[in-house]
C-alpha cells in the first residue's frame, strides 16, 4: 500500500510522484525517510485523497492534436493560453523550486551552480516570449478568424494581413525551441548519474519532461495554428480579390 511506502521509496518508484506530493505541500526531500501515512498526518492531509490522486496520475498524457485539427482557430488559440498558464502558474514554479533547492550534497557543485544560474533566465526568457506571442500572433488569429466571420471589417483586416509576418512568426517559434538547449548541455542530455543524490534526479526527469512538453506544444502551433493562420490570411485575401472585382 503506498501510504506504508518511505516517501524516497514512492519517488524512486515513479519520479512524477514527486509533484504530486509538491501540490500537497510534502517537498519530497524533507521527508525522505517517512512514510506517506506519517507526513500526511503531520501535514494534517487525509491520506486516501494523497493515494488517490497518485495512483490516478496520469503517466504518459494526452495527445490532443487530433481533436484540435478539428477546432476553430479561436479555440486552438485558448487551449495554447491555457498551455502558457500552466507552464507559467506551475510547471516552471515547481522545476524552479526543486533547482533553487538543490545542496551540493545532491551532485557535483558546477552542474547545481549552473543550474541555479540558466534556468531562472530560461523561465524569465520563456515567460517574456509567452506572453508576447499571446499580445501579437494568437491575437492576430483571432482577429483573422473574426473577420472570416463577418465580425471585423474586411477593409480594416487587408492592411493587417498585408502587413503581418505570420511566416516570420514560425522562424522565431522555431528559435524559442532552441532555448532549452543550454540546460540539455549542460546536463549531457539529461543523463542521470548513480552519484547523484534523489533530488538531483527528480530535477532532471522534470527537465526531461518539461522538453517534452515543449516539443509538443511547438508542435501544436507549427502543424495546426500556423497553417491555419495562414489558410485564414489566403481565405480573406480571397474575399479581398473577389469584392475588387464586383466592384
Amino acid at each position: 500500500m503506498l501510504q506504508r511506502k518511505k516517501i524516497s521509496e514512492l519517488i524512486e518508484e515513479n519520479y512524477v510522484f514527486a509533484s504530486v506530493l509538491y501540490y500537497f505541500g510534502i517537498k519530497f526531500y524533507d521527508y525522505s525517510e517517512d512514510t506517506l501515512e506519517h507526513v500526511c498526518i503531520k501535514k494534517k492531509l487525509n491520506v486516501q485523497t494523497v493515494v488517490r490522486d497518485l495512483e490516478n496520475i496520469n503517466y504518459k498524457g494526452i495527445s490532443h492534436k487530433n481533436v484540435l485539427f478539428q477546432l476553430p482557430a479561436e479555440l486552438i488559440v485558448e487551449y495554447l493560453k491555457h498551455a502558457h498558464h500552466i507552464f507559467i502558474k506551475k510547471r516552471l514554479p515547481y522545476i524552479a523550486k526543486l533547482i533553487e533547492e538543490l545542496t551540493p550534497e545532491d551532485g557535483p557543485k558546477d552542474l547545481i551552480q549552473d543550474l541555479k544560474w540558466i534556468f531562472p533566465v530560461f523561465v524569465e526568457d520563456f515567460i517574456h516570449h509567452a506572453y508576447q506571442e499571446e499580445d501579437t500572433l494568437f491575437n492576430y488569429i483571432k482577429r483573422l478568424e473574426d473577420a472570416s466571420k463577418g465580425k471585423i471589417y474586411f477593409g480594416k483586416m487587408f492592411f493587417e494581413i498585408k502587413n503581418s509576418c505570420l511566416r516570420g512568426f514560425a522562424i522565431e517559434h522555431e528559435e524559442h525551441e532552441e532555448e532549452l538547449q543550454g540546460i540539455r548541455k549542460i546536463t549531457n542530455e539529461y543523463s542521470i548519474s548513480n552519484q547523484f543524490n534523489q533530488h538531483l534526479k527528480v530535477v532532471y526527469y522534470e527537465l526531461l519532461r518539461l522538453e517534452e512538453e515543449f516539443v509538443t506544444h511547438a508542435s501544436i502551433e507549427n502543424e495546426i495554428l500556423f497553417p491555419r493562420g495562414l489558410q485564414l490570411e489566403r481565405e480573406l485575401l480571397n474575399k479581398f480579390s473577389e469584392i475588387s472585382i464586383s466592384n
